[in-house]
C-alpha cells in the first residue's frame, strides 16, 4: 500500500514539472532563445 502512495506522489510531482516546462515553452521562456548575442552563458 505504501508503495502505491509513493508512486502516486511521484507521478503527481513529475507531471507538475512537465506541465510547468510546457507552459514556459509556450510563453517563450525556454532556456535557449537562439540569440547568441544575448546569451549570458557564453560571456
Amino acid at each position: 500500500m505504501g508503495t502505491i502512495v509513493v508512486l502516486a506522489g511521484l507521478t503527481v510531482v513529475v507531471s507538475m514539472i512537465i506541465r510547468g516546462m510546457i507552459r514556459d515553452r509556450k510563453q517563450g521562456k525556454s532556456g535557449c532563445g537562439g540569440d547568441c548575442s544575448r546569451c549570458r552563458g557564453c560571456h
